[in-house]
C-alpha cells in the first residue's frame, strides 16, 4: 500500500503567526526553522513513498525548497491541515492507498508513532482515518495543566472506548482527574498526537462537509469526523524515552528547545 506524507503549513496562524519559519535551536546550537525539524521527522518514516510540504504561502515554499523538500501549493481557503492535505492529493493526482497528516508543528514527533500509526490503518480495513494518542506521565499531564491555568491552550487530549474508537477530543484535559502525579508516574489521561492518517475516500469527502459546532468551538479539525459520524481509530504508541512536545504559542519554543537538548537532537 503506497503510503504518502503531507506537512501541511501556513503562514497566517491566528495564535503564532509566521510559525513555521521560527527557528529552533537544537542540542549542538545549530538553529532549524521547524518546518524543516517537521520535514526531518517526515522523512525519517520508514515505508513511505513520498514526502511533501503543503502551503499557501511563498515564504514557506522558498524556506522549504531551499532544504530540499518537495512543495505542493495550495488554495489560501483551506480551513484547516485536513483540507490542506485533502487539496495536496487532489493536486498530486492521487494514487496513495494512505495519506499521512504529519502536522508542521511536531518536530518532535518520532518516526515510530507515523510507522505504527499506518500499521494500525491497515490492520483494521474498515476504518477510514486514525490517529496516535500517548499516555501522558505526569510530566506531561501537569504541562498541560500549567498551561489552562494559565490561560493557554496546549495540547489536546483523547478519549476512546474498549474498540479504541475516538468518544472525544478536547483542548481541555480530559478525562477528569482529581489525584497529583510524580512526572515519571503514568496516568489516566492520553494526549493526542497531531498526526492523522487517512484513506483517500475519506480525506476526499472531508471538505465537502460543513464545519460542526464542536469542531468551531475546540478548533479541532479531527472532530468533524465524528460530527459526520465517522469513526477514528486511536493507536496508542509507546513514547520509548523519547518526549513529545507541538509547539503551539511562542512559550513552547524554549520548552521544545530544553527538550531537544535533552534527548541530544541537534
Amino acid at each position: 500500500m503506497s503510503v504518502l506524507i503531507v506537512i501541511p503549513a501556513r503562514f497566517a496562524s491566528t495564535r503564532y503567526p509566521g510559525k513555521p519559519l521560527v527557528e529552533l535551536t537544537g542540542a549542538s546550537g545549530e538553529k532549524k526553522s521547524l518546518i524543516r525539524r517537521s520535514w526531518e521527522a517526515a522523512v525519517a518514516v520508514e515505508g513511505v513513498d513520498r514526502v511533501v510540504v503543503a502551503t499557501d504561502d511563498d515564504r514557506i515554499r522558498l524556506a522549504a525548497e531551499a532544504f530540499g523538500a518537495e512543495v505542493v501549493m495550495t488554495s489560501e481557503s483551506c480551513a484547516n491541515g485536513t483540507e490542506r492535505c485533502a487539496e495536496a492529493l487532489e493536486n498530486l493526482g492521487g494514487g496513495y492507498d494512505i495519506i499521512v497528516n504529519l502536522q508542521g508543528d511536531a518536530p518532535l514527533t518520532p518516526a515510530w508513532f507515523v510507522e505504527d500509526l499506518v500499521a494500525g490503518l491497515r490492520a483494521h480495513p474498515t476504518a477510514e482515518v486514525a490517529t496516535p494518542v500517548l499516555r501522558c506521565d505526569g510530566r506531561a499531564l501537569n504541562g498541560f495543566l500549567e498551561d489552562r491555568k494559565a490561560g493557554r491552550v496546549g495540547g489536546t487530549t483523547a478519549v476512546f472506548g474498549s474498540d479504541h474508537k475516538a468518544l472525544y477530543f478536547s483542548k481541555e484535559v480530559i478525562p477528569y482527574t482529581s489525584e497529583t502525579y510524580e512526572d515519571d508516574a503514568q496516568t489516566p489521561v492520553f494526549h493526542h498526537v497531531g498526526v492523522y492518517a487517512y484513506r483517500p475516500s475519506a480525506l476526499g469527502a472531508y471538505p465537502k462537509w460543513e464545519m460542526g459546532p464542536l469542531e468551531g468551538l475546540e478548533g479541532l479539525e479531527q472532530l468533524r469526523f465524528l460530527e459526520q459520524e465517522r469513526p477514528v481509530l486511536c493507536v496508542e504508541v509507546e513514547a520509548r524515552g523519547r518526549q513529545f512536545w507541538e509547539l503551539n504559542n511562542p512559550e513552547d519554543v524554549p520548552r521544545i528547545e530544553t527538550m531537544l537538548a535533552e534527548m541530544r537532537v541537534n
